[in-house]
């Protein structure tokens, strides 16, 4: 056997286990994601909010009123997916969607009294999901820190 057989040979095996499917970031990233929201499900619904819901709420309770293109660019979602969820909010009485003066096709949200004092009862979500998920502040900040590296790259591919 030659020196580059014998070198073919040993990274076989290697090569072939980086198809193996639990070796596949895009499968642990999709599992990860399914599971987590599965887990942010219960705790939601106290809140009466879906997960993309309460997505929306936080943008939300971080700036308001947005109009739906600030909304859909903060949350990395089509405008056309967030329409019917808005639509929903607002028969909750959440939020409120206007017009924007001056500028017919835009579309501003903005929380009513309700939706903003519904963000104090969502102030326990974050400890919740992080006990539930057994990780520490240290370690969700640092995992979110990652994720959101891996989608920088990702988005610049």
């Amino acid at each position: 056997m030659t020196d580059s057989m014998v070198r073919l040979s040993s990274r076989e095996p290697s090569q072939d286990n980086d198809l193996l499917l639990e070796r596949q970031l895009c499968f642990a990233l999709s599992v990860a994601s399914r599971s987590v929201i599965g887990a942010y499900r219960p705790v939601l619904e106290e809140l009466n909010l879906t997960h993309p819901q309460y997505l929306v709420m936080l943008a939300l309770w971080e700036h308001s009123p947005r109009t739906v293109r600030e909304i859909s660019d903060a949350l990395a979602m089509e405008p056309a997916t967030l329409s019917p969820m808005l639509k929903r909010l607002e028969a909750n009485g959440l939020v409120t969607r206007e017009r924007v003066v001056g500028n017919e096709r835009a579309l501003a949200v903005g929380l009513t009294v309700e939706g903003r004092s519904l963000r104090k009862r969502a102030l326990s979500v974050p400890g919740t999901m992080m006990e539930k998920l057994g990780l520490s502040r240290e370690q969700a900040e640092d995992l979110n820190r990652m994720m959101g590296e891996v989608i920088a790259a990702a988005q610049g591919a």
